[in-house]
Parts: structure tokens; C-alpha cells; sequence
């Protein structure tokens, strides 16, 4: 069973070290016969889940123990989540707990039961100040009974017979649970604009002498979590555990950790949502699986992915169509038509969004899949055209899995067709209520796209973290880049005037690949080791090298080299985004047990966003001028000649 912990303001501290190590090591805290006590009452036996019987593993300090493990209902959940929907469990979980009063006439004892996500939080007490409260505690996210008129429940009149009498009730995990007027819109409460978190969850009973609560010895803040003090929220966590709370008369607080596990797995073969109604073809490719009727409108997990193609994107192509990848491209080709073509011959254009709906996205509901199409062209019909698909539920915070197999990068010969295979998370909206903290220092440049002169402002909507795949170079350490290219000349008649080869270094790096981490954190300047060019991070037992170009560079990014083949020519390859409240790290591998590390961040160096993002996977034709240094420009790559293809098998968010 999980562990409990037990605090009291009569507990000695030799009990409840025991009582923490029974819990690890025994796993009987949930049948724990001691209880607490105070001069008027005691406590056993706390269920915070009585009634949801899945369970699943969960190690900790090398002990194994099963926990209760739910997965998000995504049935109509666009106005938020519910934890357990009524789909699930009717009336919520139900919590149970035992009583015995201690004094000597029937009483009336008030209890309130608070929840909070365990995985991705903020320290409730200050590391400088145990006494005081952590300074980002009241952001971590917890809440209690649903309804922000409840405050402590009574229970009904316990006997003063000597014996234990059984309390129970019911509670849910809600959005946007402490009622934020922020996350409101003309008077509703728009709970999805603060989803639960995924991952582990504890929860706690608080029991106390009814007069408590009438002479407000318990502060109505903590009472009602929606109520502020000093226009602050204060994390009740905090006030019982560590803070005055601990100290109340007759007032006990019964905190049971990895009570709950819960799991996003957003349903791949339920359709794709279309939004995009500038796309006056939309309606042609209209299915039945992709689309606006009611159904995919209410319950489609997925919607196809619009990029943003800025003006200055656009260049000049050569007029050749072939299949890069799989008639092997080669060098001298490439530079051949690097160098050959006139001006005149070349195509305008630049990186297309989708033309028609439902055309480049599907959702495979018989293999539960998501297919993306980067469409063949043909000669009048040119085009580089991008593909994706964007959840539609955001989250603050989560471990993102994705199991796919996107497209190969390269030839045989190593050179690039052009695509960026990118899995990606993007902030959800750009209005006030999904604003970044604030920034401490300077604050954070106001616009994604502007400059060094752009505008300061102390928060931002803006973010997003990214696996960026392409063939490029890393930056790091500083004296390998960039390398040193040979100019080519345009004489037909002398090959080694125009079929250069590549620096060494890099024909080395023929079979590789880049993996590149990013981090956008809008240049704020709070970190305390925030830097330009090259600067080190280690993590456990390897070293990163983040890149920045200057001080008002909006992104730190990290480059690993790894093998096209190893990630792409195989049945399935895993990558996963840990995005945590004080730190980022990136991981691949051939299955979820055997990932490696090949980026981390913390806060230390980068500012990590807070709000609330979606999450993307595309195949995208970027403009090579983005990835300074690359050996192969956009422009000299031909234009496809057969459809592109991705498949996405397997999304997990916990």
C-alpha cells in the first residue's frame, strides 16, 4: 500500500521518524492501528481511495509497492479535466477514516481533506528559512473539496463510547480548483485554462476541535483555499505540515503520499480536429475521422497543426524533383546543382502550410495511430510542404513520451532531404490568464520575433521547449564551429572547381544527425549562471555544453550527433521531454526502459515556463538559414518526389 505520514502537534519526533520508515519499508502505513492523537480525539486508518481498485507499480529507495493509478478521461474533457470523471466514479473517490473521541460527552469534530500533484511542485518551506513558506509553494497545484463555498466538514456526533466510528465521503481532483478569477471568462469557470497535473499525488486529513474553526484559530484562507492573504494564496500543505498550523491545539494533519498515480494517454485514432477557417479547400477533404462534426468537435484528442511561415522565409529552389532518401542523392549531385542552375531557373517559394484539410494528417483508428504526409510534388506543382498535429488539452508540466517513426533525414550518401523532424511543446494560449512567472530581472523581451531592441516586459505567454532533428552542426565547444567550407567554382569542365567536398570533421559525420534541445526563455535574465556562447552543465554523470548566440537571444540550446538510421530507419524510436518546475531534460531511445540523456537545463541557467502548453509533432522544411553552419542549404535539395511519411504510435504524458 502507500506511505503515510503522520503529524501531530503531540506526536514525539522518535515516533514519526518510525512511522516514516515503517512506511518505506514495511508498506503498511494505510493500516496503521496506532493513529494519532490529541487530548480530544483520535485518528486511524485513513483511505484517501476506497472505491478505484487499478493500481500499478511504483519503486521508491528500492522498495517496491503498488499505488492507485488512473488515466485522464478525455470523453468531453475540453472544459477541463475531472479526476475521476463521472464516467469513471460516479459520486468521486471515496475517502474513509476513523475517529475515536477521547473526551467525556458526545462531540462534533471538523475535518477538511486536501489534495496536491506530489511530481511536479515547488518546496512548500523556504530552503533558507525552514520556518517560512517556500516562495513558489502557493503555485504548486492542490485543492480540496470541489466547491469554493466548502470549507471544514463536520462529522456527525461521535460518541464518547471508547470505540472508533467510521467517517467517509467523496472527493474529485478539478481544474483551476482554488477558483482563480484569472481563469474565468465572462463569469464561467474555464477549469481547462488550469488542468490537474499528471503524475503522483498525495493526499491529506486535517481533523480539529470544532471550536477551532469557529473562533478562526484556522484561517479562513486555509479553510477556503480560494481565499487569499496579503493577496497571496498561502499552500495549506505548508501551514499543517510546516508552518502554524503544526503548532494548533487539538488539530491533527494525516499527509499519505503516492496515494494516486495519473496518466495522460491522449487516443491517437480518434480523430483530428480542423479549426484552421482561413483554409477555404477545408471542407473537400472533410472524413469521418477528421474533421468538425459534433463528435470529433467534442472528443478528438488531436487537431491538425497550421505553422506560422514568416515572409522572410522564403528562397529560391532548384527546379529538380527526386526522391532524396531512397535513389540516394549524393554529393556531387548536390553540388553539381548548387552550382549550375540560373537564377532564372530557380523556384520562389518557401515552406508551406497544409493547403487542404485532412489531407496531410490522419487518424488511424483501427491501428490507433497518427500518420503525417509531407506531399510529393510534381513539375508546376512545386512544393515543400509541412505536416503536422497539436494536442488540444494543455498541461502545466509532465514527462512527455513519444513513440514514432518519423522520417529519415538522410541518403545513403548522407545528404540531407531537407526536413526537421520536430516533438515539441508550445504555449496554449498567448492571452494574460497563460502568462510565464514573472521575471525578477529586466524581465523578458516582449515579442517572439523581435530583436535586441525589442520591448521589456515582466511576463510573457510565450514558450516552448523542442527536439529540433536535422542535419546541422553543433556549435559546442566553440572551436569546432564553423567549419571551414570550400568555395565552389562554375567552371563544368573542371569537377574539382565545383564538386567540393565536405571539411573532414564532417564527412566523419556523414551517418550523423543533430539532435537539438531548445528552450525558449525569452532572454530573461533572472538565472544566476545565464550566459552567452558555450557554457557547461553537468547532470549526473555527464557534461552539456549550451549554446546562446548573445545576452538577448531568446533560446538555449544543447546538440547531440546520433545516427539517422538509429533513430529513423527502424520499426520505432522513443523520445521524451521531462518538464519539470525547476528543470528540462531531454531523452531518446529504442524503447521507454532503455532512454539516454542527451539534454538537461535547469534554472540555474534558463528560465523554466510554468503555464500552460500543448504538445506538437511535425516533419517541417525549415529555411537553412534558421541552422547556421549547416553543409546543406534548403534551396539545393530537391523538391520531393513521393509523399513523406511519419507515424506516431504512442503518446504518454505522466
Amino acid at each position: 500500500m502507500a506511505r503515510t505520514t503522520i503529524f501531530s502537534a503531540k506526536t514525539p519526533h522518535l515516533l514519526l521518524l518510525l512511522a516514516v520508515f515503517a512506511c518505506f519499508f514495511l508498506q503498511e502505513c494505510s493500516n496503521d492501528k496506532r493513529g494519532v492523537k490529541t487530548a480530544l480525539f483520535e485518528v486511524s486508518d485513513f483511505v484517501p481511495i476506497t472505491n478505484w481498485k487499478q493500481e500499478t507499480a511504483l519503486d521508491s529507495m528500492q522498495v517496491k509497492y503498488q499505488v492507485k493509478y488512473i488515466e485522464l478521461d478525455y470523453t468531453d474533457a475540453l472544459g477541463g479535466f475531472v479526476i475521476p470523471s463521472v464516467r469513471q466514479l460516479n459520486n468521486g473517490f471515496e475517502y474513509t477514516f476513523r475517529i475515536k473521541n477521547l473526551s467525556a460527552a458526545s462531540r462534533v469534530f471538523s475535518y477538511k481533506i486536501y489534495y496536491q500533484n506530489e511530481s511536479y511542485k515547488m518546496p512548500e518551506t523556504d530552503p533558507e528559512k525552514p520556518e517560512a513558506e517556500g516562495p513558489w509553494a502557493w503555485e504548486n497545484f492542490y485543492g480540496s473539496f470541489d466547491g469554493n463555498d466548502i470549507g471544514f466538514l463536520e462529522t456527525p456526533p461521535i460518541p464518547a463510547d471508547g470505540k472508533f466510528h467510521e467517517v467517509k465521503g467523496y472527493i474529485r481532483i478539478t481544474g483551476n480548483p482554488r477558483n482563480e478569477a484569472k481563469f474565468f471568462k465572462d463569469g464561467v469557470n474555464d477549469r481547462w485554462k488550469r488542468n490537474p497535473r499528471v503524475g503522483l499525488y498525495s493526499f491529506m486529513l486535517v481533523v480539529s476541535d470544532k471550536e477551532n474553526i469557529a473562533q478562526k484559530q484556522i484561517p479562513d484562507y486555509i479553510s477556503h483555499i480560494a481565499l487569499t492573504f496579503n493577496d497571496r494564496f498561502v499552500n495549506p500543505y505548508y501551514y499543517f505540515l510546516y508552518g502554524p498550523g503544526k503548532k494548533l491545539q487539538n488539530t491533527s494533519a494525516i499527509k499519505m503520499d503516492n496515494a494516486l498515480k495519473v496518466v495522460a494517454k491522449p487516443n491517437l485514432g480518434g480523430g483530428i480536429f480542423i479549426d484552421f477557417e482561413d483554409n477555404n479547400k477545408a471542407a473537400v477533404n472533410f472524413t469521418d475521422n477528421c474533421g468538425r462534426s459534433p463528435e470529433i468537435t467534442r472528443n478528438a484528442c488531436f487537431r491538425q497543426f497550421q505553422h506560422y511561415v514568416d515572409a522572410s522565409s522564403k528562397f529560391d529552389n532548384i527546379p529538380v524533383i527526386k526522391d532524396v532518401v531512397g535513389d540516394d542523392y549524393t554529393l556531387m549531385e548536390y553540388n553539381w546543382n548548387k552550382s549550375f542552375f540560373t537564377k532564372e531557373e530557380l523556384i520562389r517559394t518557401w515552406p508551406m502550410v497544409a493547403r487542404e484539410a485532412c489531407k496531410t494528417v490522419i487518424s488511424d483508428s483501427k491501428e490507433n495511430k497518427l500518420i503525417l504526409i509531407n506531399p510529393a510534388s510534381s513539375y508546376g506543382d512545386w512544393k515543400k510542404q509541412n505536416a503536422g498535429v497539436i494536442t488540444r488539452h494543455g498541461f502545466s508540466f509532465g514527462t512527455y513520451t513519444v513513440k514514432a517513426k518519423l522520417t529519415r533525414l538522410l541518403s545513403n550518401s548522407g545528404v540531407w532531404n531537407g526536413i526537421v523532424n520536430t516533438i515539441w511543446l508550445l504555449n496554449q494560449s498567448n492571452d494574460a490568464w497563460n502568462n510565464r512567472r514573472i521575471c525578477q530581472k529586466e524581465g523578458y523581451l516582449e515579442t517572439y520575433w523581435g530583436g535586441p531592441n525589442d520591448k521589456r516586459v515582466p511576463s510573457i505567454s510565450y514558450s516552448e521547449i523542442d527536439f529540433e532533428i536535422l542535419k546541422t552542426v553543433p556549435y559546442c565547444p566553440p572551436h569546432s564551429f564553423p567549419p571551414a567550407y570550400l568555395p565552389s567554382m562554375q567552371d563544368k569542365k573542371n569537377m574539382l572547381s565545383w564538386h567540393t567536398p565536405l571539411p573532414e570533421e564532417l564527412e566523419q559525420q556523414k551517418e550523423d544527425i543533430v539532435v537539438a534541445c531548445t528552450n525558449w526563455d525569452m532572454a530573461c535574465w533572472e538565472p544566476k549562471n545565464f550566459g552567452a556562447g558555450c557554457q557547461p552543465i553537468s547532470y549526473k554523470d555527464q557534461t552539456f555544453y549550451s549554446h546562446r548566440w548573445d545576452h538577448w537571444y531568446r533560446a538555449i540550446t544543447q546538440k547531440s550527433l546520433e545516427k539517422d538510421k538509429e533513430l529513423f530507419a527502424g520499426d520505432y524510436y522513443y523520445f521524451q521531454i521531462e518538464w519539470k518546475p525547476t528543470e528540462i531534460i531531454w531523452r531518446i531511445g529504442p524503447e521507454k526502459d532503455k532512454l539516454r540523456v542527451v539534454g538537461y537545463v535547469n534554472n540555474t541557467v534558463t528560465s523554466i515556463p510554468n503555464n500552460q502548453m500543448l504538445l506538437i509533432v511535425t516533419q517541417e522544411f525549415h529555411n537553412s538559414k534558421w541552422w547556421v553552419g549547416t553543409p546543406f542549404q534548403q534551396q539545393f535539395i530537391p523538391f520531393p518526389e513521393k509523399d513523406i511519411k511519419g507515424e506516431i504510435f504512442e503518446v504518454i504524458i505522466e
